[in-house]
């Protein structure tokens, strides 16, 4: 009758989005798979082609190629952005006012 209280239901935002982007990474191979598989669709018993065959299949594969790094390469970025604390510039100084920087000799 008397349960113990769970643990809520719902994850904070941050680590929400901190996990889809690994199922994202995770799922990429297995897209990509199959979207080198997508000029086997092309030519057969029709044409006089063979299954894959021609100029568009290698702009396809290179292009699935150069896709995929980029994606690899978005996601990578997202999941360490998320890791690193809030900065209020690019020179890297922490958001805190209250924190001096000592490479300026505290004139901050």
């Amino acid at each position: 009758m008397n349960e113990p209280r769970r643990s809520p239901l719902y994850l904070e935002r941050a680590s929400y989005r901190r996990r889809r982007l690994i199922d994202a990474q995770r799922l990429l191979p297995i897209f990509l798979f199959l979207l080198y598989l997508v000029p086997l669709l092309w030519g057969g018993a029709e044409s006089d082609e063979p299954v894959g065959g021609g100029v568009r299949g290698y702009v396809h594969v290179f292009s699935v190629w150069i896709g995929a790094i980029v994606a690899a390469g978005l996601i990578a970025r997202a999941l360490t952005r998320d890791e690193t604390p809030d900065r209020d510039d690019a020179r890297g100084k922490p958001a805190d006012p209250a924190r001096r920087d000592v490479s300026d000799g505290g004139k901050s």
